[in-house]
């Protein structure tokens, strides 16, 4: 088993905080991981992308030219990155943010989720990539709700220890959406 994601949105979407989550509880599940950050030139604003491989078999390359999924927070990184899923890949997008109509990727599986939308009502935007990690979580299947919440647990710690609720409650919502919804 090998899974080639990239996970792509603004800086400040919370990519990097979802492909770390990701890393590290393969890395727990004992699977192979590597992983590529890369940042804008814009602290905030800019793109932010992550390219990660979750093998059961030793990785040579870290570089992804064609992704099995392909996560998206916003319209520019749909535009930029949907011709790099495979053809029958998956993809997950954030729809508060992408409207796919002038040139979807017909032959991918396709989960629309309103994250920002869900996340705004949760009370914080700022967890909507948490909410697309539940649905990717309710979609794959590739690491349990607890591996998921024991390294948001981690990485929340100290005076970030207050958002760990949050955070828990947008990842449900992720999952319920994906188990309350269809593919297009």
């Amino acid at each position: 088993m090998t899974e080639k994601i990239i996970l792509a949105g603004f800086g400040g979407q919370g990519m990097m905080l979802l492909g770390k989550l990701l890393a590290q509880a393969a890395m727990v599940d004992g699977k192979y991981v590597t992983f590529f950050p890369s940042y804008g030139t814009e602290v905030r604003g800019g793109t932010a992308v992550y390219h990660l491989i979750i093998s059961t078999e030793e990785i040579f390359s870290p570089l992804i030219e064609e992704a099995d999924i392909l996560i998206v927070m916003n319209q520019p990184s749909y535009q930029k990155y949907k011709d790099m899923l495979k053809h029958d890949g998956l993809l997950i997008m954030n729809s508060s943010m992408i409207k796919p109509d002038d040139s979807p990727v017909p032959e991918a599986k396709t989960y629309k989720v309103p994250a920002t939308e869900i996340a705004s009502k949760l009370g914080n935007v700022l967890v909507s990539n948490i909410v697309i990690l539940g649905a990717y979580l309710a979609i794959k299947r590739l690491f349990s709700t607890n591996q998921i919440l024991n390294q948001l647990n981690a990485v929340l710690k100290g005076k970030k220890s207050d958002l760990f609720t949050i955070n828990k409650q947008a990842l449900e919502s992720g999952i319920e959406a994906i188990n309350h919804s269809k593919t297009c």
